[in-house]
């Protein structure tokens, strides 16, 4: 099961590094641009562009309590068919 604001959390510390592969097991993975990763087989369920998403919070709390955030999170994960709940 995946956990909302622990991914925006993931999502915040890549920024700079890469984009973050999700995989339906909460597995996550820092890639490069462009890349297309497996692991054993099985595509990730989503990957997650950091700048786009949250650099423009000055800080890592206004993200992970931005409601459109929250929702586009979620929604991207349970269109591609994973679990999320979002934790208080």
């Amino acid at each position: 099961m995946l956990h909302t604001r622990e991914l925006i959390r993931k999502i915040w510390d890549a920024q700079g590094y890469g984009n973050l592969a999700v995989w339906g097991d909460g597995t996550t993975v820092v890639i490069a641009p462009g890349e297309k990763p497996e692991r054993s087989g099985e595509a990730p369920l989503a990957i997650f562009k950091p700048i786009p998403l949250v650099a423009g919070f000055p800080m890592l709390d206004f993200a992970t309590h931005d409601t459109a955030l929250l929702e586009h999170i979620e929604a991207t994960i349970r269109e591609a068919g994973g679990e999320i709940e979002r934790e208080n």
